[in-house]
């Protein structure tokens, strides 16, 4: 898989094949969502169900610090650890549950990136957990890339709806943290 985008530009970095099954995102859709996102010079990242790391990688080749990856299983974690190793920024990686992490984060991140493995079941959950964590602050963005032929709300809690776009058999929605008051 290729970064699309940014210093680190056509880089390739190593998608384990097998037993393994990294459910890469597409490079289009990549391409596509960044160039949404724009410059992320200043802005945090997130990113959550990591795999290759490839997401944590395209928000850093476009200037997102800190970056942090997040993946529970254990036999794609070295393989996350050594494709984050070709940023020059040190890019943070955690190996446990997306859900243990949110207990725990008491850092807010400007973008979350959630790329759960399409037969996760708690898409919905997930985004109630993250609005009522203190890991998306006011006006703070929720991406979620999901199967088209699945439903999610367009608002949960103070996170809403604020773009959709289609790619493919998958959706990637946009949800923006509403400021209080």
């Amino acid at each position: 898989m290729r970064i699309t985008g940014g210093k680190y530009c056509g880089r390739t970095i190593e998608v384990e094949h097998g037993s393994l099954e990294i459910r890469p995102a597409m490079d289009r859709m990549r391409e596509s969502v960044f160039a949404i996102l724009g410059d992320l010079t200043g802005a945090s990242f997130l990113d959550l169900f990591s795999g290759s790391g490839i997401l944590g990688l395209e928000a850093a080749s476009r200037g997102a610090n800190p970056v942090v990856c997040i993946e529970k299983d254990s036999e794609k974690f070295p393989n996350l650890l050594r494709n984050v190793a070709l940023a020059e920024e040190r890019i943070e990686c955690h190996s446990m549950p997306v859900e243990r992490f949110l207990l725990r984060n008491k850092k807010a991140f400007s973008i979350v990136f959630c790329d759960p493995p399409f037969p996760y079941k708690f898409k919905a959950e997930l985004l109630a957990r993250l609005d009522a964590s203190p890991t998306v602050p006011d006006q703070g963005l929720v991406l979620i890339h999901f199967p088209r032929q699945e439903r999610l709300p367009d608002r949960e809690g103070r996170l809403t709806l604020a773009d959709e776009r289609e790619y493919g058999r998958s959706i990637v929605r946009f949800y923006k943290k509403e400021t209080i008051g």
